[in-house]
């Protein structure tokens, strides 16, 4: 799925956008998770993922917001950039945040533009269906590739009525499949389908030639998707749809109580962690 590049010596393949067709032709699982800085982006890399997503749901996750609605594209770029600068083999996407790209495709290709240029990404995403098809056309034909995001769209969380699985019942699952037709037809490279009935998730990946990504969508689609704190066990809680695979937030958590007992008691820093004069 990777191509030879004799001059890399021992330097790990790029995952490129070509890559995402290959490996649905060859029924290969994609893996992505989200990244939001250089440190998790390198780690991440480093373990094989094949792609980051510098979400906005560094929103609700790292800058303290209620939700993903109050980020910005300024807040965005340099998480972007930091984490397409981190790694070596990963395809980076960016999140094109709330009130960016929605009043018309000039807008979205602007901000997405933006994203290229100032965050170095590979790719970008953005929540929605038919009604966005020009958005995803213009970036195509601009040399940007878009990946599609369609069920709960947390940006439209006011609409929906709060975390919702969407696409239940006839009308609800043909919007589904006519908006991922759309969106496909327009150029989009991949399609999250995010809360998704695990059925409806798999017809859609049949029907497409893109790979689809799923958060929430069952095991029948071509990759999966996690936010790392969810998937890591940073937090108290996570959604039913994420998997713990690993207690990262008590392991930090405990590791920060020993360095302050430290501290208090004296112990650190010992004459090795010291300079003589």
């Amino acid at each position: 799925m990777t191509e030879k590049n004799p001059g890399a010596g021992s330097a790990p393949q790029r995952f490129r956008v070509h890559h995402l067709a290959q490996a649905k032709e060859r029924h290969e699982p994609l893996t992505m998770l989200t990244a939001y800085d250089a440190v998790s982006g390198r780690i991440f890399d480093e373990a094989g993922v094949d792609m980051l997503l510098v979400g906005d749901s560094i929103g609700d996750n790292m800058l303290g917001h209620p939700s993903t609605i109050p980020v910005t594209v300024d807040e965005m770029i340099p998480a972007v950039r930091a984490v397409a600068r981190a790694v070596r083999r990963a395809l980076v996407v960016a999140d094109l945040p709330f009130g960016s790209y929605e009043a018309s495709p000039a807008q979205c290709h602007a901000t997405a533009v933006r994203m290229f240029k100032e965050g170095l990404a590979h790719a970008v995403k953005f929540e929605g269906g038919a009604h966005l098809a020009d958005h995803v056309r213009l970036c195509a034909t601009s040399g940007i590739p878009v990946f599609g995001h369609l069920g709960f769209t947390p940006q439209a969380e006011n609409m929906l009525g709060g975390k919702r699985v969407q696409g239940r019942g006839r009308a609800a699952a043909e919007k589904l499949v006519a908006d991922a037709r759309a969106l496909e037809d327009a150029g989009a490279v991949a399609l999250v389908l995010e809360m998704v009935p695990a059925p409806l998730a798999a017809q859609v990946t049949d029907l497409l030639r893109i790979p689809t990504i799923g958060i929430g969508a069952g095991p029948d689609v071509d990759g999966q998707v996690l936010v790392w704190t969810d998937m890591a066990g940073m937090g108290s809680w996570s959604p039913r749809f994420a998997k713990r695979f690993g207690n990262v937030g008590e392991e930090l958590g405990e590791a920060a109580r020993r360095y302050a007992a430290a501290v208090r008691e004296r112990q650190f820093p010992g004459p090795e962690h010291s300079y003589e004069s």
